[in-house]
């Protein structure tokens, strides 16, 4: 496990933020940023205000396209961008869903916490390219200013909000991934806010050059037909480790252990086929049926209540429905990573 304690039931940093041993020519990432016509952002699919968003590596390199399902693929945004593909091969991951982040003057990211299936197995890595000193980037009781041209994961778990009190708008490059070997040598090598002792912090400046790798893994396989019992029983454990002390906790256990003996019965019997899919579907909402009046009061140590995580996080992605299905329901993919 790497030097920050990476949880070994997801993605959780055991610090709010990692900056990573790299550095970039914010000036020439803004100039690639300025060739993009206005037309072409997109206003956050949340909706919040001041926020909007383009498209660099989308499902099926298709920037209208915001399913957390299917083929990642870069967008023709980023192909007009050989640089920005530069800094993403740098990092030496498989990358998913990524975007440019445009946050305006006078403007937040609200506080949350990223609760989405998706976000369980993957960490968000950030590079400004537009800043100035005063934007506030908080995480848990930590706050940085990012800047320009350096490169930062943190904690999404954590409570974390984004205070933009300039006139100017802010620009992130943010993509999330699960890494790879080199992705996780550079967090291993990266420093930690709050510090944790004094480790080398050594930075390796990438300039762009025409002769760069461009090439970078994108996704193919990220969201289960149905969530095989040992990744159920992961994430189902995370979430109970995660939970404040509360009397209730041996009753949600109990189900849950029920709820998985019955699961692994399905998954050996049945698998990903669509002839197990509506009894997965059902042990699942018996489940969370059973669990809902006793949970009510149980909250997580980020502050958010285990019942609406469990939701969010498991109850949409357990088990999808048919293949045909899944391909017209561009709302239930949308739904893997309510609040981003």
């Amino acid at each position: 496990m790497d030097r920050w304690n990476r949880s070994p039931a997801d993605m959780k940093l055991q610090v709010p933020f990692v900056q990573l041993p790299l550095s970039f020519d914010a000036a020439a990432l803004a100039a690639e940023v300025s060739q993009v016509d206005e037309s072409e952002w997109r206003p956050h699919p949340q909706g919040f205000a001041g926020n909007s968003m383009l498209p660099l590596v989308a499902a099926g390199g298709d920037p209208a396209n915001e399913s957390f399902g299917g083929l990642m693929r870069p967008t023709p945004h980023l192909r007009r961008c050989p640089y920005l593909m530069q800094v993403l091969a740098s990092l030496g991951a498989t990358v998913g869903r990524t975007r440019l982040m445009r946050l305006a003057g006078q403007a937040e990211v609200t506080r949350h916490a990223d609760q989405g299936y998706y976000w369980a197995e993957r960490v968000r890595v950030h590079v400004p390219i537009v800043t100035q000193p005063t934007v506030r980037f908080e995480c848990g009781e930590a706050v940085v200013n990012m800047a320009a041209g350096e490169c930062w994961i943190f904690d999404t778990w954590r409570q974390h909000r984004v205070l933009n009190d300039a006139t100017q708008s802010r620009i992130h490059l943010v993509a999330d991934t699960v890494g790879g070997p080199g992705f996780w040598d550079l967090v291993s090598r990266g420093r930690a806010v709050p510090a944790q002792g004094a480790p080398s912090f050594d930075i390796a400046h990438v300039a762009p050059r025409e002769e760069a790798s461009r090439d970078f893994a994108c996704e193919s396989v990220n969201v289960p037909r149905v969530m095989n019992p040992w990744e159920l029983e992961k994430h189902l454990g995370f979430l109970f480790g995660e939970a404040v002390s509360h009397p209730a906790l041996p009753t949600l256990q109990q189900q849950a252990g029920r709820l998985l003996r019955e699961w692994r019965g399905l998954w050996f019997e049945h698998g990903e086929a669509d002839s197990g899919r509506a009894r997965f579907r059902q042990a699942f909402d018996g489940f969370q049926a059973a669990v809902q009046g006793p949970a009510q009061d149980v909250v997580l140590r980020n502050g958010i209540r285990w019942f609406d995580v469990l939701q969010v996080m498991l109850g949409s992605v357990v088990v999808q429905a048919t293949e045909a299905q899944d391909a017209g329901d561009p709302a239930a993919q949308r739904r893997l990573g309510d609040n981003a």
